[in-house]
């Protein structure tokens, strides 16, 4: 049976839909060429085979920022988008999508992805789209995760690993006015050097007391003079603070001072920062 569509027609049709050449032309083939019809068919597979894709992995996708000016200060909000491949990472569609969702998250206030999920999003929620667009791309697609970051003035830093792909890499960070100056040098120390918190005391209490009898059993197992232990214990706690707090790490563009003394020198403060890796 002739084909009753072009190269074209499907090239139009995956650009559209972000699906492989071969649903999309099996779906152009039962459609016997009509692009509406076809579209309508990759999307109702796509609802049905939605439940069989849960237990897949999406680690690929992209991360999307947004500041806005709000009663003078600033709110920065962004997002992790997921998908399963990196071809529907730099797709347009896709892309498009991402930033219908992180719109989403700064008209809807949400904190969280979950309650991200449930905002309003044109006739139905932001799970509804997700859904939608699972259903025509063909992929597991999940808003993973958001965050929200109110300081006097807000920086981002967005990090292309991968000069094909979308930002792979993004950070939010929450200064005062005078430290706005270091503050995307400080974001992009952030980005490569991954600090889980900002300072000694935002680390949980269980989260130093584990380190503490960690060190404490691998310091007396070197033999070490016991009265000597809780002392060896405390040098220690050093480097793990310097590993996990963003204001003892070394400064990435000068390593003679932390970032904590840079900050310091500014005359500012760091109030708070975020930091997404896709699939991370």
């Amino acid at each position: 049976m002739a084909k009753n569509y072009t190269t074209a027609d499907i090239k139009s049709l995956r650009e559209e839909t972000g699906a492989g050449m071969l649903d999309v032309k099996k779906a152009l083939d039962e459609a016997n060429g009509d692009h509406d019809e076809a579209l309508k068919i990759i999307r109702l597979k796509g609802l049905k085979s939605i439940s069989k894709r849960e237990d897949r992995s999406a680690s690929a996708g992209l991360v999307l920022a947004h500041i806005a000016d709000v009663d003078g200060s600033q709110v920065g909000v962004m997002v992790e988008v997921n998908s399963e491949t990196d071809f529907v990472a730099k797709n347009q569609k896709f892309i498009d999508f991402a930033n219908e969702v992180l719109e989403a998250a700064v008209e809807s206030g949400a904190t969280n992805a979950e309650e991200l999920l449930a905002a309003k999003a044109e006739e139905g929620t932001v799970k509804d789209k997700v859904d939608a667009i699972a259903a025509v791309i063909g992929e597991k697609i999940e808003v993973s995760r958001m965050a929200r970051v109110e300081a006097p003035k807000v920086t981002k830093y967005m990090h292309y690993s991968n000069p094909d792909l979308p930002p792979q890499v993004g950070v939010l960070v929450g200064t005062d006015d005078a430290a706005e100056q270091i503050a995307h040098d400080v974001a992009m120390h952030i980005a490569a050097y991954q600090p889980d918190y900002l300072s000694e005391s935002d680390v949980p209490a269980e989260d130093l007391e584990k380190e503490r009898q960690t060190l404490t059993e691998l310091t007396i197992n070197e033999g070490k003079p016991e009265k000597i232990v809780p002392k060896i214990v405390e040098g220690r706690m050093k480097s793990f603070y310097k590993d996990h707090c963003l204001l003892d790490q070394d400064y990435a563009k000068d390593p003679k001072h932390t970032v904590g003394q840079i900050v310091e020198q500014a005359g500012g403060e760091v109030k708070s920062f975020v930091r997404f890796h896709v699939g991370a």
